[in-house]
Parts: C-alpha cells; sequence; structure tokens
C-alpha cells in the first residue's frame, strides 16, 4: 500500500511541476471567447484539434516512441553541428532601396522579405535557441549575426506555426517596440500573440482556404501536412502554408510540411510562382510525413509551378540527427537532375529577386 501512495504522491507532484512550467509566459496562451468559437465551426477541426487533410500518425510505418526516443537520446551525434563557425554575410536592411526586390535569409526559417516596396519578416528566431529549456537546441556558431534592432519597421510579421522554430517568444515580444503594422498568422495562433501584449487589432488570422487582403497584397491561407503546439498540447492552433500575392509577384511561403497533394492543388489554383520558400531540413524516415525528405521538396516545388526554389528549415538548428549540410546538398542534387531553377544564398547574404545571379555552393566552404 506504501508503494501506492508513494507513487500517487510522486505522480500528482510531476503534474503540478509540469502545470507551473509551462503556465511560464513563453508557453503562450490557449485560444477562448470568439477565437475558440471561430475555430470549433472550422471544416478541419473536430475532436478538440486541427487535422491534415491526409492522414498523418506521429510516425511513419515502423516508427514508434521506443524507437524515436533510442534515435535520439542514443545514437552518436557525429556531423549533425558544423565543425567550424558557419560563413555569413552582414547586409544593411535598413538602408536597402525600397524599390528592390530582394530577401535576406537569417538561417533555419527566417527570413526578411523585400517586394513591391513592401518588408516583411517571416518566422523570426534571433533569440539563440529553439526550446522552452534556455540553453538547449543552440544555434550553430556563426548563424546569429542579426538582432532584431537591425530589421527595418515591418509592414507585416507572417507566423506560420506556434512551434518554437517559427514562433520564437524572446523574439517576437522585442518586436512589439520595435513597430509592426500587421502581424498575419495561423488561426489560433493569435492567442499567443495577444497574450503577450500584441493587440487584437493588429492580428490577423487564417484558416485553410481563407484571404485577407490589404491594399498593396494577397495573404491566401493554404493547406500544410504538419502540426502545432508549444506543449504537449497539439493542434489548439491551425498550421499553414500562404501565398503572398502583392504587385505582379507570387510568392509561395510554405512553412513546414510533408509532401502530399495539396502542393500540386496550389500549384493548380494559385500557381505558377515567381518564388517557392520551402522546409527542407530536420527530416527523418520515421515523421517524413510532417517534415519532407530533401528529394520531395524539388517534387513540391514542381506541383507548385515554381520558377524558383529556395529550400529553408537547415543549416542553423540540429533538431534531426542528419548531417547539418545534408538537406542542400541533396537538394540541390535532386533540383539539378529535375532541372529546378534552385537558390541558396548565404546567411545575409542578399538574394536580388529579379536577377539572383550564380549560385555558389558556400556550405563546402566549412573545412572539416
Amino acid at each position: 500500500m506504501i508503494y501506492l501512495i508513494v507513487a500517487a504522491v510522486l505522480a500528482i507532484a510531476v503534474v503540478i511541476a509540469y502545470k507551473l512550467y509551462t503556465s511560464q509566459e513563453k508557453f503562450g496562451a490557449m485560444p477562448a471567447g470568439v477565437r475558440l468559437t471561430k475555430i470549433q465551426a472550422a471544416v478541419n477541426y473536430s475532436k478538440g484539434e486541427f487535422n491534415n487533410q491526409s492522414h498523418t500518425p506521429p510516425f511513419t510505418e515502423g516508427g514508434n516512441m521506443l524507437k524515436v526516443s533510442y534515435y535520439f537520446f542514443l545514437t552518436s551525434r557525429k556531423n549533425t553541428i558544423p565543425p567550424a563557425p558557419m560563413p555569413s554575410k552582414k547586409t544593411d536592411l535598413k538602408a536597402l532601396n525600397a524599390n528592390n526586390d530582394c530577401l535576406v535569409w537569417f538561417g533555419h526559417s527566417s527570413y526578411y522579405l523585400q517586394v513591391n516596396g513592401l518588408k516583411l519578416l517571416v518566422d523570426p528566431v534571433f533569440s539563440g535557441n529553439v526550446s522552452p529549456l534556455k540553453n538547449s537546441v543552440p544555434a550553430f556558431k556563426g548563424t546569429d549575426v542579426y538582432t532584431v534592432d537591425e530589421i527595418p519597421e515591418l509592414d507585416y510579421l507572417i507566423i506560420t506555426h506556434d512551434h518554437w522554430d517559427h514562433l520564437d517568444y524572446d523574439t517576437v515580444k522585442k518586436f512589439i517596440k520595435r513597430g509592426v503594422k500587421n502581424i498575419v498568422t495561423s488561426l489560433g495562433t493569435g492567442a499567443h500573440l495577444e497574450h503577450w501584449g500584441y493587440p487584437a487589432s493588429q492580428i490577423h488570422e487564417g484558416n485553410w482556404g481563407d484571404t485577407i487582403t490589404f491594399p498593396d497584397a494577397k495573404f491566401h491561407f493554404t493547406p500544410a501536412r504538419h502540426f502545432s503546439g508549444r506543449s504537449f498540447k497539439r493542434n489548439a492552433a491551425v498550421w499553414t502554408s500562404i501565398v503572398l500575392e502583392t504587385g505582379d509577384r507570387k510568392i509561395f511561403i510554405g512553412g513546414d510540411s510533408g509532401y502530399d497533394h495539396h502542393f500540386k492543388t496550389i500549384g493548380d489554383k494559385y500557381g505558377p510562382f515567381d518564388l517557392a520558400i520551402l522546409e527542407c531540413g530536420q527530416y527523418n524516415k520515421y515523421w517524413k510525413h510532417i517534415h519532407m525528405m530533401p528529394e520531395e521538396v524539388v517534387e513540391a516545388a514542381n506541383d507548385l509551378k515554381a520558377k524558383t526554389l529556395l529550400p529553408l528549415h537547415w543549416g542553423k538548428f540540429a533538431l534531426s540527427l542528419h548531417d547539418w549540410d545534408e538537406p542542400i546538398r541533396r537538394v540541390t542534387a535532386a533540383a539539378r537532375q529535375k532541372q529546378q531553377q534552385i537558390v541558396h544564398p548565404m546567411i545575409g547574404e542578399l538574394l536580388d529577386l529579379n536577377q539572383p545571379g550564380e549560385q555558389i555552393n558556400w556550405w563546402e566552404q566549412v573545412k572539416k
């Protein structure tokens, strides 16, 4: 009997500790009120959570929690981190000509986009890590070369979903004081942003099939195959890709996604695209339904009818066990085989969207 009592006390203590820990502001807030009512009426929401278009189990065939735990905690990590600081360039973003259509990548999924006179920032992470634990999953050496203060005043801050490597609490909090005209994000994610101090009038949320129209841009919310959540509670907010239309330019902002038929559907409806920005990295055979393999990234670009592909979600954090440079090596090889135009700027390098110029395999400069 005493063992049962001790076990019960320990279980209660664990639950209390978890509740206290996840009550910190950085974990955000659950949707409530009018926002929750809208979510509950969504066609892709049932049984208390958002759902993918296709059946998407937590692990692919042959995978389970035991195998994945072994993979993460007991497998050797030899080449997941670059052996030397990553090369980078520094661009004075505030000095850019407003008429230049360009992009600057900050590593992983964060980038600054200037197009049709607009200034946009997507999924910024400038805090140095992507985990609720402050010193875990740190950025690779040489990749943290920009700060929030170096970003111009934004017309649009875009957040594709609420995972820690796309919605960074420290970074987003700092932008409250920097000036952001509009936030465009996935339905439900606005609950976090309001909880952190952004006014509701500044936040524009969309679900798949929605279009938010501004005088200078349209944002079409399109499907992705992924999940959401900042703690053990998953899928209270939707995850999304976004079609950006401004002027005569059309750009696909991919967010996180596994490969599926939605890319062709989006390409048929909105394509062709001048640029498809797709996630390529942190993949594994056990969760390929939620993160594409590099070769599938090229297939997705083809489905989207994209003139140019920009692969992201690599080069800054080790969230899987593949070699740090494997994603870019594999995706460039696949693009070459499929004759898909691809761009891969160095972190901080200015990419001219009208004339990308010659692409250099800069990752080969990292000496082993």
